[in-house]
This record gives C-alpha cells, structure tokens and sequence, in this order.
C-alpha cells in the first residue's frame, strides 16, 4: 500500500487593524490546515492577535507567527537595512508577542513565516535568513521554519537544526531561479482560479510549475499558500481542497504531513 500522500494548506491571517478589517479570516480558517498570523508590525493588534489564535484553535487549524519589519504604513512590504542583530531582535520581539495569546489559549506555535519584504529579502540574504532561523532556535527549536524552496531561508535552517519546509504560491508567478515576479510586473499575481488550482495539482503531483518566462522549474514543496482576502478567494481556498481530495491528496498542517 502507497504512502498517504499529504500537503499543507497556509494562509496568511489577522491582518485586520483597529477599525479596519483586511481579510476574510472567519472564512478562511475552517479550509485551511496552517495560519500565519500577524504579530503587529505590518499588520495586526492585540484584540485581532487574540481573536484570530482562538478562531484557529476553534477549528484545529495549526498556528505559525508572521512576522514583519517594523513598516505600519507600507504594510511590511519596504525593504529596510538591518543588521542581523536587529532582524534577530525584532523577530524574537514578534515570537513573544503571539506566543502571549497562544499559550494562554492552550495551543502552541507551529512554525514561523516572515512577511513581505522581510520574507523575499530572507529568501536571498543569508544575514536576514540567519536571523529568523537563530531567533527560532533561541525560542523554541521545534518550530518550523517556512519558506521559499532552495532559498537562503533553507540553507540557514539547514545550518541551524532547524526543521524547514518549503512553501508554493498558488498564485504567483515564478522566475527561473525559485523567486517570486515582482508584484510590479504584468502576470506576477494570477487572478484565474482554475490556472492555480492546476498549477497546485501539477507541483503536488509532479513537483514541477511552469517560470514566467516558459520554462519548467522543479519544485517539491509541502505547503500551498493561499489567500483569502476577498470572496472570490475564499471560494478558491474551498476549491483546492475539493480538487485534492478528488487526487487522494489529504490537507494537513505541516507537522503531520512532516510525520512529526
């Protein structure tokens, strides 16, 4: 008898601020197996922290920190010049900060994915991949750290003993070397929900997606992300769970499909 053949389903979440409601978390939550969720310097505040931790928990949806740099008004997206230390420092600051709601809630943290700019510059700057790996050890070293395949991110997990595992975008389109197209660029984000939805299935199957300039890049992930920032993607977050279903592939969080 084959092996069960599993991938993990995350979405970034508790995006919300104040009086102003980003994302579509309540219907998101129930189809997703993983949730990154917002630590307060991107996006993100004390209540949404507390109510988006126990909606999670609610539904056994597996709960990981996304932290950012500190960049309020451009939503975590602005490059910033750290040093390692002050990357290390603000993310073990953001760590903490969820962990306050987790653990008092009865749950734990699965895993750690950096946000926006923080995320692609970890992706390529070991210094900045070093600095979420170390803040992960020094915290709590059976966490997960999730990234992009092939990355920086990796190779510092790797040095550190820390558990990785690598992540598709469902959306976004890919250039040769594993990075994602600059959101700049025409065809970076793809709108279509049935092209996603096959380009899921094509990397769960043949661990394969095609570049933005037409060539076939070898991928073998463990995790989709998925957005659900507005109602047509929430009703695509349900169709990809329907479509691998009907391939016999089960949606699990990330430690399960790790076997841990």
């Amino acid at each position: 008898m084959s092996d069960i053949l599993r991938i993990d389903l995350n979405s970034d979440l508790g995006e919300s601020f104040g009086n102003y409601k980003i994302g579509m978390d309540e219907e998101v939550i129930p189809h997703v197996t993983s949730v990154n969720v917002a630590c307060g310097y991107h996006a993100g505040d004390p209540m949404v922290m507390e109510k988006t931790v126990r909606m999670a928990l609610q539904h056994g949806t597996a709960i990981g920190a996304h932290p950012s740099f500190p960049d309020l008004q451009g939503f975590g997206r602005r490059d910033m010049k750290l040093t390692r230390e002050e990357a290390y420092t603000f993310v073990k600051y953001q760590l903490g900060a969820l962990y306050a709601f987790v653990k008092s809630a009865g749950g734990e943290l699965q895993h750690l994915k950096a946000h926006g700019a923080l995320y692609n510059m970890a992706g390529r700057d070991i210094e900045m991949a070093m600095a979420l790996a170390q803040a992960i050890r020094d915290f709590d070293s059976q966490m997960l750290l999730l990234g992009l395949p092939n990355s920086k991110m990796e190779e510092a997990a790797g040095e550190l003993g820390i558990g990785y595992v690598s992540e598709f975008f469902a959306d976004r389109a890919y250039n040769d070397d594993g990075s994602l197209v600059n959101r700049k660029l025409e065809g970076s984000v793809i709108h279509d929900g049935d092209i996603a939805c096959q380009r899921v299935l094509r990397m769960v199957r043949d661990h394969e997606v095609v570049t933005y300039t037409g060539n076939i890049l070898k991928l073998n992930c463990k995790s989709v992300c998925v957005h659900g920032d507005n109602e047509a993607a929430v009703a695509f977050v349900r169709k990809i769970r329907d479509e691998l279903k009907k391939e016999n592939v089960e949606a699990a969080n990330m430690k399960k499909v790790l076997g841990r």
